[in-house]
């Protein structure tokens, strides 16, 4: 049974021997000097132990052979997984070559591959097994590359070896499904020395024993499962390890385009971008937990729904991790003449950065996805799955694409910036989605006298074509709220005074503008009405009398005036408080000036 006192034991023994493993390799690590030194690349800032990775190797193995965990392919996993896990361990002590790790990496794969493990993706078997020695390579690097922030590896393998269990468990791979959960009990042990602030890092040892074994494990479900349905094979080991999929993707791209060597080390992954754009380190790594905790959940979803709606959540996810990936790659993470000799240097970044219209090609295949999800949604929600109404929707689906795109383009949906999206936008975007619905009910009304058709299914597909047009407008603007402004300790603190519009511009060109290092905290104003009011998220407190204890309270280091008209006399009163508490006072001006007298 899945949950016996036996699993309950192997999995608290794993955990138990990873916390005591952990703290001896710590001890041992310092005292020998293998300690990971800062670096100008590096995140950590100050000296951190290596090798926690034989904690977490040992605490795995052990287990496996106390409880005596036998499967089909499990022997030749762990052999390779700690193959690889002495491969990092001696480039941890030597540094050896990357081309050395990868013939290591290969040797590795290929045991696996020799003893039958694969990825059946065509009918191929000769291209299964290079596909799969591709796979193992690939998320054994990815594991490596994501292993750059305290807590963010271990974490995530945490989550992802969880999410095997489970698919294990519904595959009938009971012994399976307990061998990932000691993985994942091995791991929790080490990451409570491991996260923020970590006092140990896994180093390569670990990171390479942990991402080939996750890879091969995902091998060995599609392999060895029961369920020979065709998407849980080719997509649940790449929805259980999506977020290092896609962070080693993300990185690879975009070091190719500025010029740089993928394997150069960078703050420039996701989670240092996250950070660029406000949060702290442990918010981070925590919103990267819940996008792989995602994943796993749409991973199972894939195995116990129908085709369709598996594809369509697969859609969904896809288009909610494109947005973020492109709202991430406008962040800046190089000093700007760095990326100046990149576009001297590399003709075609230079293009591509450039040529404006690249944007709305990716708008408009998005839009193409969401024209087919919308219409899906519609027909998915009034029929069943063996209706025969799913014939017009193939038949019919072309005919929507071509009308709805044509009346998008001729209402200006593309004209717009997504980050500067407006009621104005809305209201163009609500336009243009009746437009293209009247226009495709006359056409089918036309062209198939609308027989079999429903009305109801084009009063859905209406409404939400219009939240999906408008939500992946606003998408940007979503993010910059759902991202924390300015910490405390990276921004000086600001109170706006004035809850007028000015304050309200002063705010957004705060948030928008984050070089000016400013975290605006909240509003102050002389007029009783608006005391206790709220603007964007920020309290509007009281003027009169309150400006001494508001500062106190919430250690204004500085104060903005949005008001033009405000009098001398009380310019001159909070200039004295201000004084008194050292801090600093500003005033917004807008100011136009006039070219053509100079």
């Amino acid at each position: 049974m899945p949950f016996s006192p036996r699993t309950i034991l192997a999995v608290a023994t794993s955990f138990c021997l990873a916390l005591v493993l952990t703290f001896v390799v710590r001890a041992l690590a310092r005292r020998f000097g293998f300690v990971a030194q800062p670096k100008i690349d590096r995140w950590h800032k100050k000296p951190t132990a290596m090798l926690g990775g034989a904690a977490i190797w040992l605490s795995v193995i052990i287990t496996v052979l106390v409880f005596s965990l036998h499967t089909t392919y499990g022997l030749q996993i762990l052999l390779a997984s700690t193959f690889l896990f002495l491969v990092g361990l001696v480039d941890d002590l030597i540094h050896i070559k990357p081309y050395q790790k990868l013939i290591g990496q290969i040797l590795g794969s290929a045991y696996v591959v020799y003893y039958g493990l694969s990825l059946p993706w065509t009918g191929s078997v000769l291209l299964n097994m290079a596909l799969a020695i591709f796979w193992l390579i690939g998320i054994t690097n990815a594991i490596n590359l994501l292993d750059n922030m305290d807590g963010l590896a271990s974490g995530i393998a945490i989550i992802a070896g969880g999410f095997l269990a489970v698919s294990f468990m519904n595959s009938g791979q009971y012994t399976e499904a307990l061998i990932m959960l000691v993985f994942a009990g091995g791991l929790l042990g080490f990451l409570v020395y491991n996260s923020n602030p970590a006092s140990i890092f896994m180093g390569d040892c670990g990171s390479m024993f942990v991402g080939f074994f996750l890879a091969s494990s995902a091998l060995m479900h599609v392999s060895g499962g029961r369920s020979r349905s065709f998407l849980p094979v080719l997509v649940v080991p790449i929805l259980v390890l999506f977020i290092p999929i896609f962070d080693t993707t993300f990185v690879t791209v975009l070091r190719k385009l500025s010029g740089r060597a993928a394997s150069q080390g960078g703050r420039d992954h996701t989670s240092h971008r996250l950070v660029a754009l406000g949060m702290s380190e442990r918010h981070a790594v925590l919103m990267l937990y819940g996008f792989a905790a995602l994943s796993g959940l749409l991973a199972i979803v894939v195995q116990r729904t129908r085709l369709d709606v598996s594809l369509a959540a697969i859609a969904g996810f896809t288009i909610l991790l494109t947005l973020i990936g492109v709202y991430l790659a406008g962040v800046k993470v190089y000093d700007e003449s760095e990326e100046a000799m990149a576009l001297k240097d590399k003709p075609l970044y230079a293009f591509l950065v450039d040529v404006s219209y690249k944007r709305r090609i990716f708008e408009v295949l998005l839009d193409v996805v969401l024209i087919t999800l919308s219409y899906w949604s519609a027909y998915a929600i009034n029929f069943p799955a063996n209706s025969a109404a799913w014939d017009l929707f193939i038949r019919t689906l072309p005919v929507l694409l071509f009308i709805k795109m044509s009346v998008f383009l001729l209402m200006g949906v593309y004209r717009g910036l997504w980050r500067y999206t407006s009621m104005s936008d809305l209201i163009v975007f609500a336009k243009a989605v009746m437009l293209s619905s009247v226009g495709s009910i006359l056409v089918l009304l036309f062209a198939f006298r609308f027989v079999g058709f429903s009305r109801k299914v084009f009063i859905i597909d209406a409404i939400s074509m219009f939240l999906l047009l408008a939500g992946s407008r606003m998408a940007f603007r979503l993010f910059r709220q759902l991202v924390p402004a300015v910490s405390k300790q990276n921004g000086r603190r600001v109170l706006i005074y004035g809850a007028g519009d000015g304050g309200e511009l002063l705010l957004r060109e705060l948030r928008n503008n984050r070089e000016l290092r400013l975290a605006p905290i909240g509003f102050l104003d002389d007029d009783p009405a608006k005391n206790g009011k709220v603007i964007h998220g920020l309290r509007v407190f009281g003027g009169n009398g309150d400006l001494r204890s508001v500062c106190a309270q919430h250690e204004i280091d500085e104060i903005v005036i949005s008001s033009m008209k405000m009098s001398e006399e009380r310019i001159q009163e909070i200039l004295q408080c201000s004084m008194e508490k050292q801090i600093v006072v500003k005033r917004m001006r807008i100011t136009m000036e006039d070219l053509t007298s100079r």
